[in-house]
């Protein structure tokens, strides 16, 4: 099953499953855009909407996803914070280069099949000297995690990839560098990482 169906019959489901355990994360990740003066800000794979409570109100929003369902829900929710809603693949963003003064990316680079140019794009759209966040679930390198290789055959086709390197990830992308890493939940296995684009 390709992900726009897989999401497509997860959409009612989600909040319920994924509200309750990375609320505080999310609100974590999300503290770094309160440091920042107005700009425009991209959240990529919006999903839900789980986000969108922590935003900040003084940026402006653009929430991209690739399933109509997850989108028609986002859009339910009763927000004070200034959002537009975008149909589209985060590993193709249907946006300028340079267009963004941050990119959220929370629970997506382990989602899709190439996370890898989901993050190429993410730099690629955010301005010089601009943030990407990212809240998700990583093995570090060299990790072995026999159980989580042995189910992703099958998790990868349903919802979510259990293999996904950042480190691997991080290296062919060369304009990032790593600013913040550190720990979220299940031990270390879910991180919050803060990249920062560098200057050209």
């Amino acid at each position: 099953m390709s992900l726009g169906p897989s999401y497509t019959l997860i959409a009612p489901f989600y909040d319920a499953f994924l509200r309750g355990a990375t609320q505080t994360a999310r609100r974590r990740s999300l503290g770094h855009l309160t440091e920042w003066p107005g700009g425009e800000v991209l959240i990529a794979g919006v999903g839900t909407g789980l986000d969108l409570p922590h935003l900040p109100l003084h940026h402006r929003y653009v929430g991209l996803d690739l399933t109509a369902a997850m989108l028609r829900r986002a859009r339910r929710r009763h927000l004070a914070a200034r959002i537009d809603y975008v149909r589209g693949d985060v590993q193709a963003m249907p946006f300028p280069d340079r267009r963004f003064d941050a990119v959220v990316l929370h629970l997506i680079l382990a989602v899709i099949p190439r996370p890898e140019r989901c993050l190429a794009e993410a730099a690629r759209v955010v301005r010089p000297g601009g943030s990407i966040l990212v809240f998700d679930k990583f093995l570090r390198p060299g990790e072995r995690a026999l159980w989580k290789r042995a189910l992703n055959p099958l998790t990868r086709r349903l919802a979510t990839r259990l293999d996904v390197v950042f480190e691997e990830v991080l290296t062919q992308v060369p304009t990032l560098e790593r600013h913040a890493d550190e720990p979220a939940m299940a031990g270390g296995w879910f991180r919050l990482i803060r990249l920062v684009r560098k200057a050209d």
